[in-house]
């Protein structure tokens, strides 16, 4: 394993499953593609039938971490990537605005920490709130006569796709972490709030921004030069309201 991978932490995170079997089957896709974190969020029982259908993973399901609500297990995480089949039809919806998941698994090594990759409900999904926290929404592409994956079908695809990327984890960047991205996300707040931006569009452009910087995950490099604009932009506009 290159000591680079080490630097890009992954978490698997199931949101309330409701079917034992489906978290055994999860357990095992983890370890077939050298996963080891599992976070689980209110959890039906992990019953026989669970560690049945892990086979040879039940050290996964036994180290797995169990929260009541999806803040707490998500508190800890520098990068979220939610999971969804249902998507925006308009690039002016931006909750639901995914990306590929060949796409997150190209770029992803570049992130240092914790990425926690997000699972919803087997019947529902992910609520609206749950994917707002979220810095992405992933999307694996399937057929418009029926959207929606199994759980440990949707899990073992993501898994797959960073997994046969591995080989390719880029050097020499360093991207930005949780605090730097509050920070940025607070100062385009700011910007809004100080030209008087439209109350109702405020919320749906926080999210855009959002989603903007999670595709392009960007570097320390980047993220100073964005603040330094966001900096003199805030000034200039205090300046000329004295």
């Amino acid at each position: 394993m290159d000591d680079r991978e080490n630097l890009t932490e992954f978490y698997v995170i199931l949101v309330e499953p409701k079917y034992g079997g489906n978290i055994g089957a999860v357990a095992r896709a983890m370890m077939n593609f050298g996963f080891d974190k599992l976070y689980l969020v209110n959890p039906c029982k992990l019953d026989d039938e669970c560690y049945a259908r892990s086979v040879h993973a039940n050290k996964i399901l036994e180290d797995a971490e169990i929260f009541s609500s999806f803040e707490e297990a998500a508190k800890n995480m520098d990068f979220l990537a939610a999971t969804s089949s249902i998507e925006s039809k308009t690039d002016k919806k931006h909750l639901r605005n995914p990306i590929f998941i060949e796409d997150f698994a190209e770029k992803i090594f570049e992130l240092e920490g914790k990425v926690g990759l997000v699972f919803g409900r087997e019947d529902y999904g992910l609520y609206n709130e749950e994917i707002a926290a979220c810095d992405i929404m992933l999307r694996i592409p399937t057929s418009e006569s029926y959207l929606s994956l199994n759980l440990s079908h949707a899990v073992s695809l993501v898994l797959y796709s960073i997994y046969i990327k591995r080989e390719f984890i880029p050097t020499g960047r360093r991207n930005i972490g949780k605090i730097e991205k509050g920070k940025l996300y607070e100062f385009f707040s700011d910007l809004l709030e100080k030209i008087n931006y439209p109350e109702h569009k405020k919320e749906n452009t926080k999210i855009m921004f959002k989603r903007l910087m999670g595709r392009a995950m960007p570097s320390k490099w980047e993220y100073h030069t964005m603040m330094g604009v966001f900096s003199r932009a805030l000034e200039k506009i205090k300046n000329q309201k004295k």
